[in-house]
């Protein structure tokens, strides 16, 4: 009788625990991309899937957008993420999103250039490691290797 209790006691601590990483994130966000871009629209749904409503703009001037979030120079991808305090600069991978909005580091925001296969939204297997960076001032540097 006491090992289900105990288990009992184990999962629901558990699941405490994970709720309450979910609750960090916050419950919009804004996409700015491209019209064309169709890989967008699946990070987009990557991001709903974390129960965040996502607002997509494809009609500004995406350079204007990077250059207002501190976006460094080469580092750019095809869309960036108003995400509560943050900017997330393209397909960056969902744990490192939930990582920033637990760790709430002094950051604009966190990056991922190019388009990565295998990212949220991006087709087929992982190559290589995902370097993450930060940003700050379009400055970067490194934030987690997935």
């Amino acid at each position: 009788m006491n090992r289900h209790l105990i288990a009992l006691l184990a999962g629901g601590i558990l699941l405490l625990g994970a709720a309450t990483a979910q609750a960090a994130l916050p419950q919009e966000a804004t996409l700015y991309k491209n019209p064309q871009c169709g890989c967008c629209d699946a990070y987009a749904r990557h991001l709903e899937t974390l129960g965040i409503a996502v607002t997509v703009v494809d009609d500004i001037e995406l350079g204007e957008i990077k250059q207002a979030a501190g976006v460094p120079y080469g580092l750019g991808a095809c869309h960036t993420v108003s995400l509560g305090d943050y900017w997330i600069e393209g397909h960056v991978p969902l744990a490192a999103v939930e990582s920033l909005f637990e760790e709430r580091p002094a950051t604009a925001g966190i990056g991922l250039a190019g388009m990565p296969l295998g990212t949220p939204g991006m087709p087929g297997p992982q190559r290589e490691p995902y370097e993450v960076y930060r940003f700050e001032d379009h400055q970067a540097s490194p934030y987690m290797t997935l």
